[in-house]
């Protein structure tokens, strides 16, 4: 009995670890398999989708930047913007200088001959006999007055055909009108170029303007306005009585349009070359030459700004001449007609062609640094009669 006790008792011990090791390991296996399973039903095309979650710890950013770093890391962010940036425009600007240069002998005699070119298409196309106020000039450059060639009191018109060759001033002296103002206003002519042959217009017997009534006009104010007396605008459109009527046309004996009026109509509003940013790095007139230092005196203004910005007609015109200049470089020139002529200079293309028409804001070349020059600019140039003008007296504003 004891020795039956003593066997049984000792593979009971055996049994029991061994089927505890057997346990684990079955567990282990029944894990590994039901996990094998699960993504093989994943991955086999079944329709469940395994969701992973993850858990992202908490982070102190605080902690992790500190605020000497984090300022840092600001200026280093701004530098890397508006360093490029300024970089640029600084880039830019300085293309806009023009610096000195040592100019040969050789140099001013074309000057001279350009000029006097500029002056020769001038005066070929200019018959202009009138001031800048639109008064009539006389053969000996007198101004005419309306006590000169008589005033009627009533007002009268007749109609004149224009013929070739006729121009604002010679009919205005054909008929006896001491300013060019009466025809234009009269005919309600915006742009005295638009005349053409075998046009008929109304000419008056006395020079004046006529005049619209608005609503608050009086006789009273539009003498006051014109300097012309009351009793005169009534003699000249013969009424009786002060009653004006608003829509009416009402002629005011002696009156002239005004000089941004008349200077629209005579097409001499001239419009800047550059449309874009630019500045004058030379006015007109009496300077030190930027190439000698020597005194001298500028032609027109030097516009810089940088290489290819577009040079636009300054107003309505026929191209007369281009070409290329060791001066100007590549330059044009614009006539206008009523004695004006532009030129424009140092282009790095032309963008026109000779004899073409252009309208006022034709693109006609690019800014450039072509000819005898130090930094891209545009040097604009005008005559008026075959003498020089100031540019910027005659640009809109």
């Amino acid at each position: 009995m004891q020795i039956i006790s003593y066997v049984g008792s000792a593979p009971k011990s055996r049994s029991s670890a061994r089927t505890k090791s057997l346990l684990l390991k079955f567990r282990r296996k029944a894990f590994k398999f039901s996990e094998f399973e699960h993504f093989k039903k994943v991955f086999s095309g079944a329709r469940a989708v395994p969701s992973f979650s993850f858990s992202v710890p908490s982070v102190n950013f605080r902690s992790l930047i500190r605020p000497a770093r984090l300022k840092r890391i600001c200026i280093f962010l701004l530098l890397c913007l508006f360093v490029p940036y300024f970089s640029v425009k600084i880039l830019n600007y300085s293309q806009t200088f023009t610096g000195p240069l040592e100019m040969g002998e050789t140099f001013s005699s074309e000057i001279e001959n350009l000029n006097s070119a500029m002056s020769k298409f001038a005066m070929a196309c200019s018959e202009a006999s009138f001031d800048e106020n639109g008064n009539v000039l006389s053969d000996d450059g007198k101004i005419l007055t309306p006590s000169s060639v008589g005033l009627a009191k009533a007002i009268s018109y007749q109609s004149y055909k224009v013929k070739s060759g006729d121009t604002i001033s010679s009919i205005a002296l054909k008929f006896g009108l001491t300013n060019i103002s009466t025809l234009i206003s009269v005919n309600g002519i915006d742009n005295v170029r638009t005349l053409m042959a075998g046009q008929k217009i109304r000419v008056p017997n006395q020079d004046g303007i006529v005049y619209t009534i608005s609503k608050g006009d009086s006789l009273n104010l539009l003498s006051v306005k014109y300097h012309v007396s009351v009793e005169e605008i009534l003699d000249a459109n013969e009424l009786t009585d002060e009653i004006l009527s608003v829509g009416k046309e009402l002629f005011i004996p002696g009156a002239r349009m005004d000089s941004a009026s008349l200077k629209k109509a005579m097409g001499e509003l001239f419009i800047c070359p550059i449309s874009q940013s630019y500045k004058i790095s030379s006015y007109f007139g009496h300077r030190a030459d930027p190439f000698t230092g020597v005194p001298s005196n500028h032609t027109g203004v030097d516009l810089a700004c940088p290489t290819g910005t577009p040079v636009n007609a300054t107003m309505s015109g026929k191209i007369v001449q281009l070409g290329w200049s060791n001066i100007f470089g590549n330059y044009v020139i614009i006539n206008h007609g009523n004695g004006y002529q532009t030129l424009y200079g140092h282009m790095s293309k032309i963008l026109c062609r000779n004899g073409q028409n252009v309208s006022q804001g034709t693109r006609i070349g690019l800014v450039g640094s072509t000819g005898y020059s130090t930094g891209p600019h545009l040097h604009f140039t005008v005559y008026k009669n075959g003498r020089l003008v100031d540019p910027l007296s005659l640009l809109k504003r």
